[in-house]
């Protein structure tokens, strides 16, 4: 059972046309499971709707996923059948970001910078363990298509004598035309979490 997402979500999921979903989400829909067959972050999961249940597909030890099972849910609820627009934006770059993230829901990126700020071979090592294409991008970036129609890119600047290390994500532009705020920041926290208990 998937206690980080309200049934409702699962019951309004549960409503919608697979055809519909499928396309607009880039996955599959197997129809004798009742489940959306989603790739996420390089794994294939299953979503039933009827079941209010999130499983990973090929490992049968399915560990906690609070805030990543909300944005599968609400990315197979919310996504648009809109191109990718390969224009990198900060969250505050997002409508209502400027207000949004900050305060209780400021980006955890000193999870990052914690767990890499003084060691850039393993954070480059980390994002290959996690499927990441380099960029151009500050001393060190990667990017991630954590969804089919949600690339992210991590970035990392290594501290000095002057300055502490900085890390930041940035997104599509087009994210904001797909998810809620909300969800874009517990797609961010699962993010930096999965950064910070990397093993490189």
């Amino acid at each position: 059972m998937s206690k980080a997402v309200d049934d409702c979500h699962f019951q309004d999921l549960a409503q919608m046309d697979p055809a519909d979903v499928c396309r607009r989400a880039l996955c599959n829909y197997d129809a004798g499971q009742g489940c959306y067959v989603l790739a996420v972050w390089g794994e294939d999961y299953g979503v039933f709707p009827e079941e209010s249940r999130i499983t990973r597909l090929l490992d049968t030890h399915d560990d906690a996923r609070t805030f990543f099972d909300l944005f599968m849910v609400h990315y197979l609820l919310t996504c648009r059948e809109i191109p990718i627009r390969k224009e990198w934006i900060s969250v505050k770059d997002i409508t209502g970001g400027v207000t949004f993230f900050r305060g209780p829901h400021e980006i955890p990126t000193h999870l990052i910078e914690k767990r890499f700020g003084d060691n850039l071979p393993g954070f480059r090592d980390a994002c290959a363990q996690l499927g990441g294409m380099p960029l151009d991008m500050a001393d060190a970036a990667y990017f991630f298509r954590i969804a089919p129609r949600i690339p992210v890119a991590v970035l990392l600047w290594k501290g000095d004598d002057e300055f502490p290390p900085e890390s930041k994500l940035l997104f599509d532009r087009s994210i904001g035309e797909h998810l809620a705020l909300d969800i874009i920041f517990a797609l961010a926290v699962e993010i930096c979490s999965r950064f910070s208990a990397t093993l490189a």
